[in-house]
C-alpha cells in the first residue's frame, strides 16, 4: 500500500439513514425568501443609505431571516437550499429593484455599443475563494483585519469594501449563533445521546466559524458554513469549494496522529459534506460546484494526499450528482491513486473528469499566471480553471460558435440558414484568391469578435462591480483588501474573462474542404461550393460526396490535423491580442456543456459536406464521423493539437463501449492520453441501448447519470435534444 492511501473505509448505517432523509428533503425544497426578503429590505428598512451599506444591509438582513434547519442523525450544522420555487415580488419591489438590476444594466450598455453577432452577454460566477483564511482566522480574526484596513482606507471605495465585508461576516457571526441557540434548546428537550450529540455540536459551533478551528471537525463545520454564506451571497453556479483535500488535509493528519478521529470517522464527515451538497442542489445538475482534489507543486512534487483518496472514494460510492469531484494527476502522482482515478472513471456513475497537471499547468501559465498560483488551479464549475481566491469572478462568462464565424466569413457575414446579414465583410469565398488569403481573413474577423466580446465583457465587469459589490467573496480573494477594491473593481490578481469557442473541430474540418477541393485541387468552384452552401446541398449530392471524402480531423491525416491546429492557434492568438480592463486575459476554455445541440442548430451546411444542423465535435475532440478508426487514431490527432497558449485549457470527451472497456484499458488509455499531451479526459461508459431505453421509459431510469460535458446529470432530466445528442455519441470498443 502507498504511504498517501488511508485504509479501507465504508458507508455507515448513519450516512446510509442519512442519504434517504437527505432525498426526502430534497424533493420538496422550501420556497426561497432571499430576493424578497432583501428587496423588502433593500427598498424600505434601508432605503436611505449609500447604495453599499443598503446592500450589504439588506443582505445581512435577509440572512439573517432564513430558516435554521436542525436534521436527524446530523453531525455537521447547517442547510441553504440553493435552488427552488422562489416567493414571488409584489409588483412594486419588482419596480423599485428595476433600476439596480445588474443584467438589465449590462445588457443595455452592451446593445448600445455592440452588435448582437458579438454580443457577449455575462455569465457570473465559476470561481473559488481563500476560504482557509476563514479556517486559519476565524470570523473574529478577519474581522480584526478588516477593521484595520478601514481605519487605514484612503478613498471612498476602499472604505465601501471593508465597512460592507464587516457588515455582512458580522451577519454570519449572527447566523451561526442562531444555530448554536436551536442546537441549546434542542439539547435541553433531548435525553441521552441525542442530548450529547446535540451539546457537542453546539460546542462545536460556538467555536467555529467565530475562532480559528483546531480539529478536522471544526474545519469542515467552518468551510460549510462559509461556503453556505459566501453562496448566499454570490448565488451562482460554478462557484465551488475547490481543493479542500490540500486545505483540510492538516486538520485530519493532526487529528489521526493525536488519536481524536478514526479513519471511519474521517470517511462519515466527508459523505456527510458531499451529501449536504447535493441536497442544497438537487434536480439541478447543471450548476457544478466542484472539488478538485490531486495535483502538484510548480515544481512538479505530488500533492496528493490521504483526503484526496478518502474524498474519491466516498463520491464513487454516493449515487448523487453533487458536488463533482474532479482529479488532478501528475506524473508525480502515486500508482495506487491512478488506480483508483481509474475506477472512478469505471465505476463514477460517468462523474469523472481529469487533468494532466503536465498539459494543463504551463498552459495556465501561458496567460499571465505565475507558477506557484497555476499550481493552485481548481475548477469553477465544468471545467473553467482559475488559481483558487485569485481570480474575479468574470473567470467563464460566454460562449463563441467559431464554426458559425467561419461561415459569415465565406459568405460575406450572411447566414445560411436566414439569408440575413449578421455581420458586415465585405468579401465571400470567391475573394480570396488563396488559401492563406481566406486563412487571414478568418483569423482577422475572430480577432475583431473577440475584441468586442472583450469590450462587453468589460461593460458587465463596470455594471457588475457598481451594481453587485461581493464583499464576503472579495475578502478572501487576492488582492482584494491590500487594493482595497472589490473583486470586479480591480481588486483581484487575475481580472481574466473566460469563453467557449465551439465548433473547432468543426471549422477545421470545413476549411480543409475547401483547401483540398477549391485550392489545391480544383474539384470545385469557390462560386459553386458556396451555392452549394446555400442550398443545403440540395441536389449536390455528387459534390457533397466528394466532399465528405477529404479527410477529417481525428483520422491521423497530417493535413486535417494541421488544419485543427492552425484554427486552435488562430483562436488562442485573437484572443491574446485582447486585455481586459485590469489587464487580465481573454481565456479560451474548450468545453460544451449542455450548447452541443444549439451551437449544431445555429449552422449552415459546412464545405466538407455536412448538412445544416450537423452536430459539432465536443470541446477539442473530433467529431462524430471522423473517429470510425479507433480511439488510439483518434487520439494521436489530438496530440498533434498544440495546446502550449490554450490559457482557459480545452477538455475532451471519449466514450467508451462498456463490453470492452476493463481497468487495465482504461488506465491505459487515460495514461497513453496524458502522456500524449492531453489536457482533460472524460466520457460515459452507459451502452447506447441503455440510454435509449431511458429515453423511451424515463420512470424506470430515473437515477442514470451521464456525462454530458463538463458536468453529469440525471439523463431523463435532460431535455430531448440534449439526451439524442448523448445517444448518438461514438462509442470506442478498440
Amino acid at each position: 500500500m502507498s504511504v498517501f492511501a488511508p485504509p479501507l473505509t465504508h458507508q455507515s448505517e448513519r450516512i446510509q439513514r442519512f442519504i434517504r432523509e437527505s432525498r426526502v428533503r430534497a424533493e420538496q425544497p422550501p420556497e426561497q425568501l432571499r430576493r424578497r426578503n432583501y428587496a423588502e429590505l433593500f427598498l424600505g428598512q434601508y432605503a436611505d443609505l449609500s447604495f453599499g451599506e443598503r446592500y450589504a444591509r439588506s443582505l445581512a438582513g435577509s440572512l439573517l431571516c432564513e430558516p435554521i434547519y436542525l436534521l436527524p442523525d446530523e453531525q455537521l450544522i447547517g442547510m441553504l437550499y440553493q435552488v427552488g420555487p422562489s416567493v414571488p415580488l409584489a409588483p412594486e419591489l419588482v419596480e423599485g429593484l428595476a433600476p439596480f438590476d445588474v443584467y438589465k444594466a449590462l445588457n443595455g450598455q452592451q446593445a448600445a455599443e455592440i452588435e448582437p453577432y458579438s454580443r457577449p452577454g455575462a455569465s457570473f460566477g465559476h470561481v473559488g475563494w481563500r476560504w482557509e483564511r476563514l479556517l486559519e482566522l476565524g470570523i473574529e480574526g478577519l474581522l480584526c483585519e478588516l477593521g484595520e484596513y478601514l481605519t487605514g482606507a484612503c478613498d471612498d471605495e476602499a472604505r465601501a469594501l471593508y465597512q460592507g465585508a464587516i457588515i455582512l461576516w458580522q451577519a454570519v457571526l449572527e447566523w451561526n449563533d442562531l444555530h448554536v441557540h436551536a442546537l441549546e434548546e434542542a439539547a435541553a428537550a433531548a435525553n441521552g445521546a441525542e442530548r450529547r450529540r446535540l451539546e457537542y455540536l453546539a460546542e462545536v459551533c460556538r467555536r467555529v466559524p467565530r475562532k480559528p478551528a483546531e480539529t478536522f471537525h471544526e474545519a469542515l463545520q467552518s468551510f460549510y458554513m462559509q461556503h453556505l454564506a459566501v453562496m448566499f451571497e454570490n448565488p451562482y453556479g460554478g462557484n465551488g469549494p475547490g481543493r479542500m483535500d490540500q486545505l483540510l488535509w492538516p486538520y485530519l493528519e493532526r487529528d489521526l496522529q493525536a488519536g481524536y478521529i478514526t479513519w471511519q470517522g474521517a470517511r462519515e464527515l466527508i459523505d456527510e459534506v458531499l451529501i449536504r451538497f447535493d441536497e442544497r442542489l438537487y434536480r439541478s445538475d447543471g450548476w457544478v460546484e466542484a472539488v478538485t482534489v490531486g495535483g502538484s507543486l510548480a515544481d512538479g512534487t505530488t500533492t496528493v494526499n490521504p483526503l484526496s483518496y478518502l474524498i474519491v472514494s466516498a463520491i464513487i460510492e454516493l449515487d448523487q450528482t453533487h458536488p463533482s469531484v474532479y482529479v488532478r494527476l501528475s506524473r508525480s502522482s502515486p500508482s495506487d491513486f491512478v488506480n483508483l482515478t481509474t475506477q472512478y472513471l469505471l465505476d463514477g456513475r460517468n462523474r469523472a473528469q481529469v487533468y494532466s497537471d503536465e498539459a494543463c499547468l504551463p498552459a495556465i501559465e501561458s496567460g499571465g499566471v505565475t507558477p506557484e498560483d497555476a499550481a493552485e488551479f481548481m475548477a469553477g464549475g465544468c471545467m473553467e480553471p482559475s488559481a483558487q481566491g485569485r481570480a474575479s469572478d468574470l473567470n467563464f462568462s460566454c460562449t463563441h460558435n467559431v464554426a458559425k464565424t467561419l461561415e459569415l466569413v465565406l459568405t460575406g457575414g450572411i447566414d445560411l440558414l436566414t439569408g440575413k446579414q449578421f455581420i458586415q465583410l465585405d468579401k465571400t469565398l470567391t475573394d480570396y484568391p488563396t488559401y492563406e488569403a481566406l486563412q487571414a481573413a478568418f483569423a482577422q474577423e475572430l480577432t475583431r469578435e473577440y475584441a468586442l466580446m472583450t469590450r462587453g465583457l468589460d461593460i458587465a465587469s463596470e455594471e457588475m462591480a457598481r451594481l453587485r459589490p461581493c464583499y464576503l467573496l472579495s475578502s478572501l480573494v487576492d488582492d482584494c483588501l491590500e487594493r482595497g477594491r472589490e473583486q470586479q473593481a480591480g481588486g483581484a490578481r487575475y481580472h481574466d474573462y473566460g469563453f467557449a469557442p465551439l465548433g473547432i473541430t468543426s471549422a477545421a474540418d470545413a476549411l480543409y474542404a475547401i483547401r483540398r477541393a477549391v485550392y489545391e485541387q480544383g474539384t470545385v468552384s469557390a462560386q459553386a461550393l458556396l451555392d452549394a452552401l446555400y442550398s443545403n446541398y440540395r441536389d449536390q449530392e455528387p459534390l457533397r460526396t466528394l466532399l465528405t471524402r477529404v479527410p477529417n480531423f481525428g483520422e491521423d491525416d497530417a493535413g486535417a490535423d494541421e488544419c485543427a491546429r492552425w484554427v486552435l492557434k488562430t483562436v488562442c492568438d485573437a484572443a491574446a491580442a485582447t486585455r481586459t480592463r485590469f489587464y487580465g486575459r481573454l481565456k479560451p476554455m474548450v468545453f460544451n456543456f449542455v450548447w452541443t445541440p444549439g451551437a449544431s442548430a445555429a449552422l449552415g451546411a459546412a464545405a466538407d459536406g455536412s448538412h445544416a444542423g450537423s452536430i459539432i465535435g465536443h470541446g477539442l475532440t473530433p467529431r462524430r464521423l471522423a473517429m470510425g478508426r479507433g480511439v488510439t487514431v483518434a487520439m494521436n490527432s489530438v496530440f498533434k493539437l498544440d495546446c502550449s497558449t490554450l490559457c482557459g485549457v480545452g477538455t475532451t470527451m471519449w466514450d467508451v463501449d462498456e463490453r470492452w472497456i476493463t481497468p487495465e484499458l482504461m488506465r491505459s488509455l487515460m495514461l497513453t492520453f496524458f502522456e500524449g499531451g492531453g489536457m482533460v479526459l472524460q466520457g460515459n461508459t452507459t451502452s447506447v441501448a441503455d440510454l435509449q431505453r431511458a429515453a423511451e421509459y424515463p420512470e424506470q431510469y430515473q437515477h442514470l447519470i451521464v456525462r454530458v460535458g463538463g458536468f453529469s446529470a440525471r439523463f431523463v432530466g435532460l431535455d430531448k435534444a440534449l439526451q439524442q445528442e448523448i445517444i448518438a455519441r461514438y462509442r470506442h470498443s478498440g
